[in-house]
């Protein structure tokens, strides 16, 4: 019920009325496009929906993308998947790290797991024979000095023995997973991930007796190192339209805007503080707005004080003071503006890339920190 209630869906997007994340569909099939587009036709599309969708709301991005023919889904864990399937989602999902406490529900939902350890492989070996199932699709994670999870170099031996003796599984694909693949330092060092990676790769298709999918490029990965795309890669944050890099970002189109409205305009007078602590004390005479939303909304206290300026009617206008749990505070003198007109906190100007820049942070974070009770709204437009 509440799910419903937070959900609406637009052709057009009005001017906001109240604090809206708004998702725009347009700009998903935009940077889905954009990433096929660098890949061979026979390169398969794993689309990453984890934490809601990167903050959005999984089951409408996957939805979106199912009907642009996405070849694979992905989460983190097993409850985001069993949420996609509820959700009507048929498309294969890929489980990155599932607990073994869930294989049988995740069995139950025909999730697939990666398994990325002896116990975790063994966990759900003893799972799937228990229920007589047979061929059921696992995904092999190698460790190759990201240092996270993963199978070592030297387990192959051991996973091929595994698998070997138990008909209840099937290899879908062997994986891993860059580290520093947006960063042209260190080329040397995600060279070496892909070469070792390659090695593993060869040696579990000479054990197994058959070629499972490989993938190893995340969004970085697809723009800086194409030749390693093997059957499939994987995107999250390039979907939502930001790559890791300033030229690319020009080619993506942000996914979501968090907008707001004015709530209250105050005129302060010199010396008059704003907020708590009073960290903000006015200088001069001015005008300031009140924003409907707070650090329990995603906003952060490390944007306050002047770190960032939002958007109000097409001017920029700081965050003064200390960002409070469920208002913030902006400095909105000579911009002409009344209560209830709306309020862009990110999107396209600033980008959610640039206004978590300003908190010392990633767009990944900022966007996967918009909490639930902000409503999210969605446009084709």
């Amino acid at each position: 019920m509440l799910r419903n209630y937070l959900k609406t869906k637009r052709t057009t997007m009005p001017k906001a009325t109240e604090t809206v994340l708004e998702i725009n569909l347009k700009a998903l099939e935009h940077n889905y496009r954009y990433l096929k587009s660098k890949l061979k036709t026979s390169t398969k599309f794993m689309a990453v929906v984890k934490a809601f969708g990167y903050g959005s709301d999984a089951v409408e991005v996957s939805k979106k993308l199912v009907k642009l023919n996405v070849d694979y889904l992905a989460v983190a864990y097993v409850k985001e998947g069993v949420a996609l399937r509820e959700g009507g989602i048929k498309t294969p999902i890929l489980v990155l790290h599932p607990q073994a406490v869930n294989f049988e529900t995740l069995i139950e939902y025909e999730l697939e797991p990666s398994l990325y350890s002896p116990k975790i492989l063994n966990a759900f070996l003893q799972v799937a024979q228990k229920q007589n199932i047979a061929a059921y699709p696992i995904h092999i994670k190698f460790n190759t000095n990201l240092n996270r999870l993963g199978f070592g170099e030297n387990d192959v031996n051991y996973i091929a023995q595994q698998i070997e003796q138990n008909t209840s599984v099937k290899v879908a694909s062997i994986f891993s997973h860059l580290a520093a693949s947006e960063d042209a330092k260190e080329k040397e060092f995600t060279t070496n991930q892909i070469t070792v990676f390659e090695k593993i790769a060869k040696e579990m298709d000479e054990k197994l007796g058959y070629t499972p999918l490989k993938h190893i490029l995340n969004t970085s990965g697809i723009i800086n190192y194409p030749e390693a795309q093997y059957d499939i890669v994987r995107s999250g944050i390039g979907l939502s339209g930001f790559g890791n890099d300033a030229a690319i970002d020009q080619e993506l189109h942000p996914v979501a805007t968090l907008k707001t409205i004015i709530s209250q305009l105050h005129k302060i007078a010199p010396n008059e503080s704003v907020g708590y602590n009073r960290d903000f004390k006015s200088d001069g005479e001015k005008v300031t707005a009140t924003l409907p939303l707070g650090h329990a909304d995603g906003i952060r206290r490390q944007y306050g004080n002047n770190k960032i300026a939002v958007s109000v009617n097409g001017k920029k206008a700081p965050i003064i003071g200390n960002v409070c749990m469920d208002m913030i505070m902006i400095d909105v003198t000579g911009i002409d503006c009344k209560e209830g007109d709306e309020v862009i906190v990110f999107g396209k100007n600033p980008t959610a890339e640039e206004f978590a820049h300003a908190g010392n942070t990633i767009s990944y974070e900022l966007l996967t920190g918009i909490s639930q009770r902000v409503k999210r709204v969605y446009t084709n437009a």
